[in-house]
């Protein structure tokens, strides 16, 4: 019987699509990421400023260094401006320009910022005068004394005189006891007044009048000094915070607001509330602190 020879079948399946797994996806992820943060750097090159990208460029170069001696300037720039006009005033980074203008054309400097600060505070010390003056429209009681309220930007502040009249004395004869008028005024004008963060000083002010003789030796400049500090007390029964206040000083008839025509004029007898601006409030801390060393 002949060797018989093995029969090999070969079957072939069909149909069925190959699995291709799932790395497509994340290699098209990651290039759209990439994508997304190229552009999103060339819109910041595009958006900063030369010396911004300076700064950005020395940082990578030596962050450490870069980021103590940016850190300190800045620091410098926003004390300077703190200092100069307030909590409110917007700080600037050292080497920004005025819009519109190149580092080239423009270099901000201390005094700049000062300007700046003392502009913004003058504004402010406007706009409390507008509103004290509308106050006093809209309120009767306040509107029937308008007349003995007068209002002043001057070199130090704002600066609000409560005057005599002829016939409205705000203080009893020769006395610190204030008349209901003057409590009335000065107690509507307190919440205004403690709006802003400024502090004020409180003068008091008599006219050319002799105090009459007495055995206590009390003179004009006792007067004043207590009419002052009787308009403090009403400031804040009406609601003036009393750190606010910086001094309460008795100026007698020495400073008269009509020596020119009549140092008898009731106008000179006078309480002056002075909203002071950081310059004029620094110059006094200054002089009391030279004072006591």
């Amino acid at each position: 019987m002949a060797d018989q020879q093995p029969i090999i079948i070969k079957k072939i399946k069909k149909g069925g699509h190959v699995h291709h797994g799932g790395a497509w996806k994340l290699a098209y992820a990651d290039f759209v990421t990439a994508m997304m943060a190229f552009f999103l750097l060339m819109w910041l090159l595009g958006t900063t400023t030369e010396p911004e990208r300076k700064g950005i460029a020395e940082y990578f170069h030596d962050p450490f260094a870069s980021s103590t001696e940016d850190r300190g300037a800045d620091v410098g720039d926003r004390t300077s401006i703190i200092q100069a006009g307030g909590s409110d005033i917007t700080s600037q980074d050292q080497g920004q320009v005025d819009k519109g203008m190149t580092p080239e054309e423009k270099e901000i400097t201390p005094e700049d910022i000062e300007h700046q600060a003392e502009a913004i505070e003058m504004e402010k010390l406007e706009d409390l005068k507008e509103k004290i003056q509308h106050k006093i429209e809209l309120t009767p009681e306040l509107t029937e004394y308008k007349d003995q309220i007068k209002l002043e930007i001057t070199s130090e502040g704002l600066r609000i005189l409560i005057v005599d009249a002829k016939n409205r004395p705000m203080y009893k004869l020769a006395s610190a006891e204030t008349e209901p008028q003057i409590k009335l005024i000065l107690r509507a004008l307190a919440p205004a007044i403690n709006e802003l963060p400024n502090r004020i000083s409180l003068n008091g002010h008599t006219d050319a009048l002799p105090f009459p003789p007495n055995q206590k030796k009390y003179t004009n400049w006792e007067l004043s000094s207590d009419r002052a500090n009787a308009a403090r007390y009403e400031l804040t029964q009406g609601g003036l915070a009393e750190e606010k206040i910086l001094r309460v000083i008795g100026l007698s008839s020495s400073v008269a607001y009509n020596a020119d025509t009549e140092p008898l004029d009731p106008i000179n007898r006078r309480i002056s509330i002075i909203v002071m601006n950081k310059k004029t409030e620094q110059e006094i801390v200054h002089s009391v602190g030279d004072d006591t060393n």
